[in-house]
Order: C-alpha cells, then sequence, then structure tokens
C-alpha cells in the first residue's frame, strides 16, 4: 500500500488491519516520517519526533499476542508539548523549558500506551497553552493546513493542522477555553472537550482543577470515538476521574441515535460573531430540522460567564505558574505574565464569587437540556484569521478587552461543565472550514458523540481532510513570538 493510501484511511479502518496483521505499526511509522517530511516544513505542527522511541515501542507491542495489544493495537499519535512524554524533550512552549526532558510521563501518556498507542511527536502550542493561537519562542507559530497564511487557531493547534495535512491519524490534545475545539474548527477536523473526570491525567498544580481536561481529535467522529475509548477511565492518582465501560463511545456513534429537540444559538448570548460564520452554523442546524429534528433559537442564561471564566483562569495561571514568574518573567510571553499577576492579585471574595457563579451557571445549564438533546453554536466566532495576527481583537463592530474576551462562546461550556464537541459545518467565501459546536449536559459525552455522527452524516462533511498544506502566492510574514 503507498503513502498516499495510508494517510488517506480513517483511524478505524487503520485499527482493523493493524488488528488483523494487515498492517505493521512500522509500516504507519515510515509512511508517517515520509510525511512529515513532505509537509511538516510548511506547518510546523510537529516541531518534536521521537520516531526511534516509537519503532521500540512498536517492537514491544508487536511481541505482545495480537489479542492483547489494546484498543488502538499499534496505532501511531502525537502528543500535546503540554503534556509529559518520558525522555521526549516537552518545552510547555516556553523558553523556560526549552531543554526539559522529563523522566517520567503523564498518566494519560502512560495509559495510551497500555492501549496500544505509539507516541511518535508532540505538536505544538502555544507557551503554556496560553491563547488562541499557536505560536511559541522555542518553535515558532504553526500554520493552517488549509491557507498557510492562516492561523490553525490554539492551544491544540499543532495536533488540528497535524491531522488536516495527514501527519496524524488521531491526536491528543488538551482543552481549558476552547483548545481542542477552535483547532478542530479552523482546520476542518474534529475535537471534543470531554467532562470533567472523563480523561485521568496526571495533576499537576492543583488536585481539583477542572477547567482544564484532556481529550481527543481526530479527523472524524468515529475516529475520534476511538481514540476517547483508549483515552477514557479513572486512575488512583487522580482523584477526579471517572470510571469507563470499555467500547462505550465507540458504540454511541454506531447506535444511530437521532437527537429529537436541538437548540441553535448564533452567539450564546455573549459575544458577536462573523456573520458569515452565523449563517454557515445557522444553515447546518436547518439541514438537521430538514431530517426531522425539531430545531429552535434560543439559549440558556450564561451571562456570568465572563466574569466567572476570567476570574477562575487568573486563579489557575496563579497557581500552576506563579512560583516562577521571579525566575523566568523575561522568559515567559506578556500575556502570561498578565494572567498570573492577575490571579496573585484576586481577592478570596472575588474567588469567592467566582466559584458561585460557576455553580450557578451549571444549574442553568442543567436545567437546559431538560427540554433539548443538544445546543449547537458557532465554535469558533470568526473563520481562520492572518497567521501574524497574535489573537482575535474584534468582531462583527465589537472591540474585544483582553485577549481571552473572543473565546466566550467556548468557554461557556468550560463554566458549565458541559461535554463539547466541535464538528465541520461548511466553508467560508475563501474555502476555510468553519466548525459547528455541539453541547449537551453534563457528563452526557456519548450522546454529545452520537448527536455530531448524525449532524456529521447529514452535513457530509465527515471526510474532507488530508489535504496537502495550500500555500498562497504571497504568504504571511512570521509571526513575532514576544
Amino acid at each position: 500500500m503507498s503513502t498516499s493510501d495510508l494517510i488517506g484511511m480513517d483511524a478505524c479502518n487503520v485499527v482493523a488491519s493493524l488488528q488483523d496483521g494487515t498492517l505493521s505499526p512500522h509500516d504507519l511509522l515510515d509512511a508517517l516520517e515520509q510525511r512529515i517530511a513532505q509537509v511538516d516544513p510548511l506547518v510546523n505542527a510537529l516541531p518534536t519526533l521521537c520516531l526511534d522511541r516509537a519503532r521500540q515501542a512498536a517492537d514491544r507491542l508487536l511481541a505482545r499476542p495480537r489479542t492483547e495489544r489494546g484498543a488502538l493495537a499499534g496505532l501511531p499519535l502525537p502528543i500535546k508539548d503540554l503534556t509529559d512524554v518520558a525522555e521526549v524533550r516537552t518545552t510547555y512552549g516556553s523558553l523556560a523549558f526549552a531543554d526539559h526532558v522529563p523522566q517520567t510521563s503523564n498518566l494519560l501518556v502512560e495509559r495510551i500506551e497500555d492501549q496500544g498507542g505509539i507516541v511518535f511527536a508532540k505538536s505544538n502550542t502555544p507557551e503554556f497553552g496560553a491563547g488562541g493561537q499557536t505560536f511559541n519562542a522555542v518553535f515558532g507559530v504553526t500554520r493552517n493546513p488549509w491557507d498557510t497564511s492562516k492561523s490553525s487557531a490554539g492551544s491544540s493547534g499543532g495536533a488540528a493542522a497535524a491531522l488536516a495535512s495527514g501527519m496524524a491519524w488521531v491526536a491528543h490534545g488538551s482543552d481549558m477555553g476552547g483548545s481542542l475545539r477552535n483547532p478542530a474548527s479552523f482546520c476542518g477536523v474534529v475535537g471534543l472537550r470531554p467532562s470533567i473526570g472523563r480523561v485521568a491525567a496526571t495533576p499537576k498544580a492543583q488536585i481539583d482543577g477542572t477547567l482544564s481536561v484532556e481529550g481527543p481529535m481526530a479527523r472524524n467522529v468515529r475516529d475520534l470515538a476511538l481514540l476517547m475509548d483508549a483515552m477514557a477511565g479513572d486512575h488512583p492518582a487522580d482523584p477526579l476521574s471517572l470510571p469507563a465501560v470499555p467500547g462505550q463511545y465507540r458504540q454511541a456513534v454506531q447506535s444511530g441515535w437521532k437527537p429529537a429537540r436541538i437548540a441553535y444559538s448564533a452567539t450564546l448570548g455573549l459575544t458577536p460573531v462573523d456573520p458569515e460564520v452565523a449563517r454557515i452554523t445557522r444553515a447546518a442546524a436547518e439541514r438537521l430540522a430538514g431530517e426531522g429534528v425539531i430545531v429552535e433559537e434560543t439559549h440558556p442564561d450564561l451571562s456570568e460567564a465572563h466574569e466567572c471564566f476570567q476570574v477562575l483562569r487568573a486563579l489557575s495561571y496563579a497557581t500552576s505558574f506563579g512560583r516562577l514568574l521571579p525566575a523566568h518573567r523575561h522568559q515567559f510571553k506578556p500575556d502570561v505574565v498578565w494572567n498570573i499577576e492577575k490571579g496573585l492579585a484576586l481577592t478570596v471574595d472575588q474567588i469567592a464569587r467566582a466559584e458561585a457563579q460557576r455553580v450557578v451557571l451549571k444549574n442553568r445549564m442543567r436545567a437546559f437540556f431538560a427540554g433539548y438533546d443538544l445546543l449547537l453554536c458557532p465554535t469558533t466566532i470568526v473563520p481562520p484569521f492572518p497567521v501574524d495576527q497574535k489573537h482575535v481583537t474584534h468582531c462583527d463592530g465589537v472591540a474585544f478587552e483582553t485577549y481571552i474576551d473572543w473565546l466566550a462562546i467556548v468557554y461557556a461550556a468550560t463554566i458549565s461543565c458541559c461535554p463539547a464537541l466541535s464538528i465541520p459545518c461548511g466553508f467560508t467565501k475563501d474555502g476555510l472550514p468553519v466548525g459547528l459546536q455541539i453541547l449537551a449536559a453534563p457528563r452526557s459525552d456519548a450522546q454529545c458523540l452520537a448527536g455530531g455522527r448524525f449532524a456529521e452524516q447529514v452535513l457530509g462533511l465527515g471526510r474532507i481532510t488530508p489535504i496537502l498544506p495550500r500555500v498562497p502566492v504571497a504568504a504571511s510574514p512570521a509571526l513575532t513570538t514576544h
């Protein structure tokens, strides 16, 4: 089988071929090495490769009986450069950790490897995952394969760009304020923010941190469910983690479930939205209505989301990085310094108010889903923007005060504890992907994925990647990283 044939296969079909012996993990790693050499210089998605380590892991996996090679059976995948992989350079996108090589892996990586996943690369991310644009002073900027003059979003931008350009079949990412979903939207792939506790990971600065979660990305919903099944489950090292039912997410997307009643909102009452994005996502919702689904334009009251997220995010940055600020201020980008200092300046009253707001928002969202199976909205309020732009400063005539205000439509799900999925739903007049965000009630991850699979089939956009990177005639200048 040719490299292009392998690269074009769905992950589920690749795993089936690994399980029946038609393919070997070494076949896949060889194909990836060729593809990366061909396309990564154009997008800069996978700055750190560990192919020798991957081939050694493949040999160990092949020494097991075929029935004991896990749900992924030897499928290679990249890990986001915020997550430790033993003996592999892991920088967190920061000059302060440019030469950091951890000796142990995050327990999430251990679980993936136990399930037969083979780590072959680290995917690019902004410094400490801060912001919705993937660039850093260690590796530079990641470009969008649909137009290399455009952003891949962030913070899992390297993972999304790798998927879209055929350098991975599935990928790991993480999400605090849309970091799995915005890159999926910009790059025409699929990303899921799971419910809190669905995916166990090594606690870092907080035992009870619930803003950021680990999750899967893929080119279509079926492939994403495959990786989600491999990632999900509890672990005693993560006290918030939840038990998983083996295979439940693949079963959900194969169930043929169809929502009866869904809500759509272009703004969630929180944010301006580019008119073209609103038109494309509304048209997608109307396509579902054409399949007999009741679609109503409404949303819950999420008005406290801005204040709540800003405070709790700042608290998270102070907790995670405050101790590093005195020694490394000169190495951190200004946005990270601002977030840490904002967190360090918080009062107990501000924190208590934000925590109470989150309870209210979660309860409102839970009550809303008593009347609707799903809530649909744009994933990202703008189409992919120029790669030399650090963040969105305004939209539809409204200026944003901070570098994260434009992410409200995704951090609403974060604050209200909902699983949220992004799938491709259309293209702009310039041929750039637009994502539809699908929210479900807290802990209804399987229903979220089943609904995503239904929408994907109706919209007919489950096989739009991989593509070769598209380089415009006049490429954008390099982004200043600090």
